[in-house]
């Protein structure tokens, strides 16, 4: 399992009614994705839920290196691109994933914690950690999924949970979502990942 995700920083007088479009236009495409567990189409809105900006962010958790080259050298990022510019795209290793126990809810918010792993702690320990931290999210009323990922080149941990409601049991940066594609989100390995 794969996460990845790039951030689109917009200006404070965006109309993000643009990006709502955007995504009410294109979001289908990826419904049938190979390779794609999910992608959940996600924005932040200037005074919405405490956000201080304007951003596009869309999240996936892939099940294949192949189906994620694919999007983003196959010609499907490319649009995007060309449309803002190309941003950074953010990669991490699955580190868990588990259903939440309102999963067959549609998602309305999301959350994303990023965390730095600091130096002289015990790897496994911290791994551990994050694994417990997926399903004690997955286990929070109106949860639909939560997972944990890995960044090795920065040490930087991600947790992503996503919820019916929009009042999350998680912290850090609330989105909304807009879309959801999920063609392999039931292929997605449950559990730690190692």
């Amino acid at each position: 399992m794969h996460a990845m995700q790039y951030e689109l920083a917009l200006p404070a007088d965006y109309d993000m009614g643009i990006i709502r479009d955007r995504v009410s236009r294109i979001g289908h495409l990826l419904d049938d994705w190979d390779g794609l567990g999910f992608k959940a189409y996600l924005m932040r809105e200037r005074g919405v839920h405490g956000s201080p900006v304007n951003q596009y962010a869309p999240f996936y958790l892939w099940n294949t290196v192949e189906g994620m080259n694919t999007f983003l050298w196959g010609g499907a990022f490319q649009g995007l691109v060309g449309d803002f510019g190309r941003p950074v795209v953010r990669q991490w290793t699955g580190l868990a994933y588990e259903e939440g126990v309102a999963a067959d809810s549609p998602a309305v918010v999301a959350v994303r914690r990023r965390q730095a792993v600091p130096d002289g702690v015990h790897l496994s320990e911290v791994m551990e950690d994050a694994v417990r931290e997926a399903g004690r999210l997955a286990g929070d009323d109106g949860a639909v999924l939560a997972a944990a990922a890995v960044d090795t080149r920065g040490w930087e941990l991600v947790h992503f949970s996503l919820w019916e409601h929009d009042t999350p049991k998680a912290e850090g940066d609330v989105f909304q979502v807009l879309h959801m594609s999920a063609p392999g989100r039931g292929e997605l390995p449950r559990g730690r990942q190692w």
